[in-house]
């Protein structure tokens, strides 16, 4: 693997997209550190690490800081990171199957899927402008959005009726100018441009981690004074090993389903013979952890904002505990949500009718199935199949991190790297930029980072 590591300094084009990447990235981490106009970083700081103190809000607060690599923490300009770009692409391609007009533009080819990703780039500055008024907000009285108090701190300075606006305006412009960045990686860098930043963004907590747990195992403690010895470290480290190896697993697994196709001469090659069609085990990839998590953020603070009014009903101190991140109620809603999306999702985005037609028009059928309507039931039923196998799988990985904290105190910014959305999103990322150095090492004659077989997103799936 090193000297596939050194191959690829070799090649003028890769080594030129290697570096523009590596700058792109660079100019993200900057922004993601550079406060916004406004701010006062130290009262901010004190804030932040007052609410992460407590379990309730600790753990919410925690994964916003982990997706925006730190930028929360900081205020910074790159505050929102590129969420609300992939927040607007996934409300598109939900979309796109149920407004007539959108599916005909995706059938329309390349200027239809443009069309597409321009309406993708209005809807994210119209997410911004929510999503950075609301982060606006939460700097100038933090309670009217359900947050604590911050008991006398004055998070900013200067007139509201400037801040807010400025806030969101900033917000704004940087999370379009990283689209744009991701975009540019994706046609002249390495790798998917907006996955890559995101992944860049979780990586860049890793080392807070590693030290958080580095200072339990010499302080023999975590936070909260619960016992923590060097061997739990090593235990740590081998689930680790175990629970990473099973997401590459569930992220690489598919069902092979034999295709024979009609043999016929085009032009003088000899097309047709058997294939298989690829069902991902894990189709609707991280899409039901984030559908989950955005949906309880609702009754979380909607139950946090009753329970802090004056005379609130003990009701909503109920509701509120059992919603918080570690609450019973809060992991069972979260279970049930990641089932219904990874099933809701596959019914959305896999049409087994439209297949079964164009496997029906290329002469293309499955052995010991008819053509046409019976094929389209036989891959609806198999795909059901390997989708609830693949959705119980992704509960399991979601929820392990949330084990770890409640069971074990270990910190949630450590807890993330074990399972949920963060070692999801770094896997998938990292195997498909793998594959696309593979690619250019391998056209150029120069050996990949396998020796033998190549890696599933380039064998076909």
């Amino acid at each position: 693997m090193l000297t596939a590591f050194l191959n690829t300094l070799k090649v003028k084009e890769l080594r030129n997209r290697l570096l523009f990447t590596a700058l792109i990235i660079v100019l993200v981490r900057v922004a993601s550190n550079i406060p916004c106009p406004g701010v006062d970083p130290k009262a901010l700081a004190e804030y932040i690490s007052r609410i992460s103190a407590g379990s309730s809000s600790g753990g919410f607060m925690a994964l916003i800081d982990l997706f925006s690599g730190g930028a929360l923490a900081h205020f910074a300009l790159g505050a929102l990171g590129i969420m609300p770009y992939i927040t607007a692409s996934i409300i598109m391609q939900l979309l796109v199957p149920v407004i007539p007009q959108l599916e005909k533009m995706q059938r329309e080819g390349v200027s239809g899927r443009q069309k597409i990703t321009q309406y993708t780039r209005y809807l994210t500055i119209a997410v911004c402008v929510i999503q950075g008024a609301m982060v606006a907000l939460a700097m100038v009285n933090p309670q009217k959005i359900g947050l604590p108090s911050t008991n006398g701190l004055q998070l900013f300075y200067g007139e509201v009726g400037i801040f807010v606006p400025m806030t969101v305006m900033v917000i704004t412009c940087t999370t379009m100018v990283f689209t744009w960045l991701g975009e540019q990686i994706t046609d002249r860098g390495i790798g998917n441009g907006v996955s890559l930043i995101i992944t860049i963004n979780i990586v860049s907590r890793l080392p807070h981690a590693v030290i958080e747990l580095v200072q339990m195992s010499l302080s023999g403690q975590t936070a909260d004074g619960t016992s923590f010895k060097p061997v739990q470290l090593l235990l740590l480290l081998l689930v680790f090993c175990v629970v990473t190896a099973a997401t590459i697993m569930l992220s690489q697994g598919y069902r092979r389903v034999p295709i024979q196709m009609v043999r016929k001469t085009v032009g003088k090659q000899m097309m047709g013979g058997s294939t298989y069609m690829p069902l991902k085990v894990n189709f609707a990839n991280v899409m039901p952890i984030i559908f989950a998590g955005a949906i309880l953020m609702i009754p979380q603070y909607l139950f946090q904002f009753m329970a802090s009014k004056p005379g609130a009903s003990s009701v909503w101190y109920t509701l509120f505990n059992a919603f918080c991140h570690d609450g019973p109620g809060y992991l069972i809603a979260y279970g049930a949500l990641i089932l219904i999306f990874s099933f809701f999702w596959v019914a959305n985005q896999f049409n087994p009718i439209q297949i079964a037609d164009n496997l029906k028009k290329e002469g293309a059928y499955i052995p010991g199935i008819s053509p046409g309507q019976p094929t389209a039931d036989f891959l609806d039923s198999a795909m059901t199949r390997v989708t609830a196998g693949g959705a119980v799988f992704l509960l399991a990985l979601a929820l392990f991190p949330m084990f770890l904290y409640n069971s074990f105190k270990i910190p949630f910014m450590v807890a993330q790297f074990f399972g949920g959305t963060s070692l999801l999103i770094m896997v998938g990322v990292v195997l498909d930029t793998m594959s696309q150095l593979e690619s250019h090492l391998t056209m150029r004659h120069y050996e990949g980072f396998l020796k033998s077989g190549r890696l599933r997103s380039r064998a076909g799936n």
